[in-house]
């Protein structure tokens, strides 16, 4: 689904297990989470310790939010959200504003609550203290990430450094693949190893190939200098130079990231030894044993080419090369966690990428990394207190109502035949639900938390996190467990585990309320559930069938009528600009637009079910599909600097939150009707021009 954060793309197809894992959450958040929650209209959210709900209006919907001069089909984001636009400022250490982050700071400010007061000898209150001890950090310098930035001088050859990159696996530093447990192309009831490229530090490989991130590749690489110089390279310039010569090389082999998305592309399944002599410029041996896995009989390997040409590089690439990449990531992973310059010196960096202009409070940035590595702790208690039994069934009866109004689409579906649709529905019916929380908490007794030990406290999380994802690898999946914490404002399909996720975070208002209009929750809430079961249908998971095997269950007829209406679609989302110069790729995005427009008119037809024949009634002068429209795109309501939107169409699969909204709605029939919309308006499609999927 996706909102403020990167992970929760169509199909969750694990190829790593991110090698350090609170460390990679805190790092990404430095630049991109939120900080300070707008008073926007949000009641009753009058300062930032406020514990309550931000619920819009009476009803649900912020009506001084709209911008009714703005005709619907001229920019139905400008309608209904540009008095808000006028009126909001992204806060300096945001990279956007909008319902989605309000909703993540309400959420940070519940979770410290929580965490403060946790005692110092408890895991979660030890963890924190050592974060906030920032006297104590300051104090060490560079001395404790210095032993193991000493580890890779130390290395003798390729061998050793393969067998060390393995390692990074569990803590910190990088690796030119990476790799992780997830449920097997062929039998989805048993976890193989899948393998994909890595080895790159700027998000993407654009970043390095394209003419305009040049500003974010030289901040990346006088970055580097300033790391290396911090960590005692003598010559740090020219360490620069060659880490960035490397990591362009890396860049050039790698696939593009719409390539990566593509199941069929990525399907590609060979043993250990298969691998070793397809891509034999690594010593994989070395590396498996330095990951802490075994030959295997069965790998799907994701980026086959990528993967074997960047193992090529590698055996041409001088071993100090190498050492001097290695010790960087080593420091740059662990900067969040070192002295003040450290953390200063990365921020630097990172704002380029995004646009923030403000380093978060250290309490929020500490708050990230208790989240990130005792998440199902946390997220027990914060579950207890703040989703109620009684929001919890009233959402699994949303979601009943989703899934039937999804079966009726499928079988009201014009040009699809009869025995792809009993495959689909077969596949809907299989398809389990997961509300706010996990019915098995995890068990983090084996993890060591010292309140003195920052630095050691991150890396035994990273190692805790690697074992525990590893201990799945050749064992049945286990179709229960979750891939998000539960107080994560955010939802998630499972792809070959064929189920839908829904955390506790995302199901509070303006997303989701006991309280408010039914047309608002559908509009809200109800669009992203359909938007999750819909994921199952778009153009990656229509190639999963109900068990969550790799399996083409179309027609040849059905198949090519979908490719068909997905081009079409595709071709709208091509002519948006999401800023200057950077419109939005189709192929990128594809699985999330169809996901999008199939869950909101899910939702809509699932809203029209809940009224039992009845009629909405009007409310404020809004009919119920007003109020259902004006919902889904207040619930998207977003500003975003330009950086931080250019990085999102460059590496993102969700398009940009106006056009989540705009891209849509156009092609839904009632919308059309709700507002009036006419053939002079901007946004008009022809009824027979319009996307019809599902």
């Amino acid at each position: 689904m996706k909102k403020l954060f990167a992970g929760a793309a169509g199909i969750a197809i694990a190829v790593s297990l991110a090698a350090t894992p609170a460390a990679a959450r805190q790092i990404a958040a430095e630049a991109t989470l939120a900080a300070k929650a707008d008073d926007d209209g949000a009641v009753p959210a009058k300062d930032e310790g406020s514990l309550n709900a931000l619920t819009f209006g009476s009803w649900g919907v912020d009506l001084g939010a709209r911008d009714t001069s703005v005709r619907p089909g001229d920019d139905f984001d400008r309608y209904a959200n540009g008095g808000w636009f006028a009126r909001t400022e992204i806060p300096s250490d945001q990279a956007s504003a909008g319902v989605d982050y309000d909703v993540y700071n309400l959420t940070q400010r519940q979770l410290r609550q929580l965490v403060t007061g946790a005692p110092a000898t408890s895991q979660v209150g030890g963890l924190y203290q050592s974060f906030l001890d920032e006297a104590r950090v300051d104090a060490l310098g560079a001395k404790p990430v210095m032993v193991d930035v000493n580890a890779v001088a130390a290395i003798k050859d390729k061998s050793a450094m393969a067998r060390f990159m393995g390692t990074t696996q569990g803590t910190f530093g990088s690796t030119i693949v990476s790799g992780g447990p997830y449920a097997d192309t062929n039998d989805p009831t048993v976890n193989v190893l899948w393998l994909g490229q890595a080895g790159l530090g700027l998000p993407e490989r654009d970043y390095y190939l394209n003419d305009s991130f040049k500003p974010q590749r030289d901040a990346y690489r006088n970055y580097i200098a300033r790391t290396m110089k911090m960590v005692g390279n003598a010559a740090p310039e020219k360490a620069a130079d060659a880490i960035m010569a490397f990591e362009t090389e890396i860049a050039k082999a790698s696939w593009a990231i719409a390539d990566r998305r593509d199941i069929g592309k990525i399907n590609n399944p060979m043993s250990s030894d298969e691998l070793a002599a397809y891509a034999p410029g690594l010593d994989w041996k070395a590396w498996f044993e330095g990951a802490g896995i075994a030959p295997q009989q069965r790998i799907i390997v994701n980026e086959n080419t990528a993967i074997r040409d960047i193992a090529a590089l590698y055996a041409k690439t001088p071993l100090d090369t190498i050492k001097l990449w290695q010790q960087f990531h080593i420091a740059d992973n662990a900067a969040p966690y070192l002295s003040k310059a450290f953390v200063d010196s990365r921020f630097e960096y990172t704002k380029v990428l995004s646009g923030v202009g403000e380093l978060r409070p250290r309490w929020k940035r500490g708050l990230t990394l208790v989240d990130g590595s005792l998440g199902e702790l946390v997220g027990e208690t914060y579950s207890k207190q703040y989703f109620p039994a009684s929001a919890k069934a009233k959402m699994e009866a949303l979601v009943v109502n989703l899934k039937l109004a999804m079966g009726d689409r499928i079988r009201n579906n014009s040009w699809m035949a009869p025995e792809t649709k009993t495959a689909a529905l077969a596949k809907l019916e299989k398809m389990d639900v997961m509300v706010g929380y996990p019915d098995k908490w995890r068990d983090y007794s084996g993890l060591k938390i010292d309140p003195t030990d920052l630095y050691g406290n991150v890396k035994r999380s990273a190692a805790f996190e690697y074992a525990y994802a590893l201990s799945d690898l050749n064992k049945p999946v286990d179709r229960k467990k979750w891939s998000m914490n539960p107080q994560e404002v955010n939802a998630y399909n499972g792809g070959l585990e064929n189920k839908i996720v829904f955390p506790a975070g995302i199901l509070q208002a303006p997303y989701f309320s006991e309280s408010v209009d039914d047309a608002v929750n559908y509009g809200a809430i109800g669009a992203v559930i359909g938007h999750e079961i819909t994921h199952g249908f778009d153009d990656q998971g229509r190639k999963i069938d109900a068990n969550g095997a790799v399996r083409d269950w179309w027609t040849a007829a059905d198949a090519a009528r979908f490719e068909a209406q997905a081009k079409g679609f595709g071709a709208q989302y091509a002519t948006y600009e999401a800023a200057p110069g950077a419109f939005i790729n189709p192929d990128l995005t594809m699985g999330e637009n169809i996901a999008d427009l199939a869950g909101l008119e899910v939702a809509y037809d699932a809203y029209h079910r809940s009224l039992n024949g009845k009629e909405a009634p009007v409310i404020d002068g809004l009919t119920g599909d007003q109020r259902f429209f004006l919902a889904f795109a207040q619930a998207w309501r977003d500003k975003a600097r330009e950086d931080s939107v250019k990085q999102q169409v460059a590496s993102d699969p969700h398009s940009p939150a106006r056009w989540r909204i705009i891209g849509p709605v156009r092609n839904v029939d009632a919308w059309y009707k709700a507002f009036n919309v006419t053939p002079d308006s901007k946004y008009y499609i022809k009824p027979e021009a319009r996307t019809r999927i599902w």
